[in-house]
């Protein structure tokens, strides 16, 4: 008997004509993976109508120093919660770290520590997340919806958000111009 693959610390990738919408051309840095499902924060697209500044001032937090970045519609799960994938030189109560690829953070401490000046040191915000129950990425990825990647903090935190699907595939040595000219979709 083999042993499960898991993908936690991986990008997942849409594949050209996967079916849903929602995940059109979308890249997921995958946080958590086992036996029980699967929770990823979508990279690939930025939530319309609200920024870092709006969304601290919504939860009562001084921006403070922070820059007034996008932030990113992480998935289509609780849409309203939020994220911070960020580098692991800053941890707080409850922090995850994801597989040498990053952090994970979803405290309010995490937003105060940016506002302050005093967080980590690369960060991304997102609101909502990806899950899938025990064995469904498992089936999706089977009928080719999806591929994983290696994760690489590059893509994470220095690739712009409309580059990072495309940046993804050719780091793993693939054109994804190929992929649509071979599924005939786009």
């Amino acid at each position: 008997m083999t042993e499960a693959q898991y993908l936690s610390g991986r990008l997942l990738l849409a594949m050209p004509g996967m079916g849903d919408a929602r995940f059109d051309h979308a890249v997921i840095a995958m946080c958590v993976h086992d036996d029980h499902g699967a929770l990823g924060i979508g990279l690939g697209q930025v939530r319309e109508g609200i920024s870092l500044h709006g969304l601290l001032k919504d939860v009562g937090i001084d921006p403070g120093v922070a820059p007034d970045v996008p932030i990113l519609s992480g998935g289509p799960v609780e849409t309203a919660r939020g994220f911070v994938l960020h580098s692991d030189d800053w941890g707080g109560d409850g922090t995850v770290q994801v597989a040498g690829l990053c952090a994970l953070s979803a405290s309010l401490d995490v937003l105060r520590a940016i506002a302050e000046g005093r967080g980590p040191s690369k960060w991304l915000i997102a609101l909502g997340y990806a899950g899938w129950s025990a064995g469904q990425i498992e089936g999706e990825m089977r009928q080719h919806g999806w591929h994983a990647v290696e994760g690489r903090r590059e893509i994470l935190f220095d690739t712009p958000v409309e580059q990072r699907w495309t940046a993804a595939w050719r780091a793993e040595g693939i054109d994804p111009s190929h992929l649509v000219a071979a599924t005939g979709r786009a």
